[in-house]
């Protein structure tokens, strides 16, 4: 699942074109790398996502319901 439709999909960013321009921005980084908006993300993947001055860490789920995706997060603790 591209990261753009997994931060959109999970409802951590409303929106795809904001998840896109945050990913350009360098913004969001899977597992310590810096995520282009076409990136993938798989299930145990750590994201680390900053908000404004708020940074929090998540790992993804990615699951597959018929033939489409569906992504949700758990939040990691600081």
């Amino acid at each position: 699942m591209r990261i753009d439709l997994f931060l959109k999909d999970s409802r951590i960013i409303k929106r795809r074109t904001i998840a896109k321009e945050f990913c350009v921005r360098g913004l969001v980084l899977i597992n310590d790398k810096v995520a282009k908006p076409s990136s993938e993300v798989n299930s145990g993947d750590i994201l680390l996502i900053t908000l404004g001055e708020k940074k929090f860490s998540v790992v993804a789920k990615v699951e597959k319901v018929g033939k489409k995706e569906r992504g949700s997060y758990e939040e990691l603790k600081s």
